[in-house]
């Protein structure tokens, strides 16, 4: 048994020593993309949301190239290699600000880029990989359509030979970064089975509205796919994969950061009950001094932490490359669900407050909403789940 020593004192910020577990790599990712946040974000992330948009993306996006955020677990081509816990910090980091901005790196990296990077070409790689990277070519990534949501197998867009040359035709629906994109990464039927396409956004009969009117991922690009007779020459198609693996492949790394980006709301969200629980005083004394608001931020400090640890487990496990789409899903379905229940409490720490956007509480617990659906709803990660537990498929 090891000699007694001196405990550290308990820290309300990481109370289960969490920190303990990262390196100092880690820890200058996590602080960098803090800072940068801190510094470019949430000074205007409430205007922004109000407004509903995200006014200066493309500046936002060179600058996350410019620290190694766009595709930071991918290996060459300007990327920057980085671990799958680093990018997980960055993930819960860029969420902590708005889910909106997390979203913007998570389709550029997990989606549009790591489908070039594991099927395409090397002449796509070399094209679009440096320029995504760099912040320089935004990318998107269509596979939701208006009446194919979580049933991706049954997707009615469609790419014709013609030639040397294919014809794709289609609309694609809630396609983040649609509008601003240079390639969008459609996946498409064809008499081969669904193959996934590089199209250049300036393509004649590629179109893509911006979405209005949302509710939820105000602060973030949302967009319509309409591809009328899009001529793509015979190098646009990814060499690298036939069938619904391909996207799905690329929606299980995508969700991989959402487990730790979640955690990331959540964190905000328990933050300003725990500062306002301190400071907001009634009937004599702070609120934070009550029992029942003890228990709530008690609870709340629970389920964040113990999803801040699930999120690097799942890490730790693609790191050494044994993480597979189930616990993918295990995490996505866990994370997201806490972190609704935590903004919705701490919404109630903060009484009427809550809803004001000078707090970041309401503006979280509506994204989340998004983030609960998107990359596959709670129903599909629930019947996920229990496929891998029953050895029954309930898709069927």
């Amino acid at each position: 048994m090891p000699a007694p020593s001196k405990l550290p004192p308990f820290d309300p910020g990481d109370p289960l020593g969490v920190d303990d577990l990262l390196g100092p790599e880690d820890l200058a990712v996590r602080d960098t993309v803090r800072a940068w946040a801190a510094d470019r974000v949430l000074p205007h992330i409430a205007e922004w949301y109000e407004r509903g948009e995200l006014p200066v993306i493309r500046e936002l996006a060179r600058e996350l190239g410019s620290i190694g955020v766009l595709g930071m677990s991918l290996e060459g081509y300007g990327c920057a290699g980085a671990s799958a816990v680093q990018y997980g910090l960055a993930c819960l980091e860029l969420e902590a600000a708005d889910s909106g901005v997390r979203s913007l790196v998570s389709v550029q990296g997990s989606l549009a880029m790591y489908a070039i990077w594991k099927y395409g070409s090397e002449e796509q790689r070399r094209r679009w990989l440096p320029p995504m990277a760099a912040g320089e070519t935004i990318g998107c990534f269509g596979l939701t359509e208006p009446d194919h949501g979580s049933d991706p197998a049954a997707l009615r867009t469609y790419a014709r030979r013609d030639g040397a040359d294919w014809v794709l035709n289609g609309r694609k629906m809630w396609i983040t970064n649609g509008s601003v994109a240079g390639v969008a990464v459609v996946w498409a039927q064809t008499d081969e089975g669904m193959r996934g396409f590089a199209v250049p956004t300036d393509t004649p009969g590629f179109s893509a509205p911006e979405i209005r009117h949302k509710w939820s991922l105000r602060a973030s690009v949302t967009s319509e796919l309409v591809m009328d007779d899009v001529r793509l020459p015979a190098d646009a198609v990814l060499p690298g994969v036939t069938g619904l693996r391909g996207p799905l492949g690329c929606l299980s790394h995508a969700r991989y950061g959402i487990v730790w980006g979640a955690m990331g709301a959540a964190r905000a969200s328990f933050e300003a009950a725990l500062d306002y629980a301190r400071t907001r005083e009634q009937f004599g004394r702070p609120i934070g001094g009550f029992q029942l608001t003890q228990a709530k931020l008690a609870d709340m400090a629970v389920e964040l932490h113990k999803g801040i640890l699930l999120a690097h487990h799942l890490g730790a496990r693609m790191d050494a490359g044994r993480l597979r789409p189930e616990q993918v899903s295990f995490g996505k379905l866990n994370n997201v669900r806490e972190a609704i229940e935590i903004c919705r409490t701490a919404r109630t720490v903060l009484g009427a407050n809550g809803i004001s956007l000078e707090y970041p509480v309401m503006r979280h617990a509506t994204n989340l909403e998004s983030v609960l659906t998107y990359e596959g709803t709670v129903e599909m990660h629930q019947l996920v789940l229990g496929k891998a537990l029953t050895g029954l498929d309930a898709f069927r």
